[in-house]
């Protein structure tokens, strides 16, 4: 796929695990886990603010574009 998910990059700098992303995200660790791996085929835009809030970043910073 072309777009990329840099969540699990966010977090490294942020120093936050997923159990504590998930928390403050209200999301369940399973669909958490599903965006984090970049198995995730949709993601709201509400969700992609809520993250950005509690990560303290934006929305590039968590998704990439890539040409393949």
């Amino acid at each position: 796929m072309a777009i990329i998910v840099n969540l699990d990059v966010m977090m490294a700098k942020r120093k936050m695990s997923l159990n504590e992303l998930s928390d403050k995200v209200g999301l369940t660790l399973a669909n958490l886990s599903i965006l984090k791996t970049g198995k995730a085929k949709a993601i709201r835009f509400s969700t992609l603010e809520t993250i950005c809030k509690v990560l303290e970043c934006q929305p590039g910073d968590i998704l990439e574009y890539r040409d393949e």
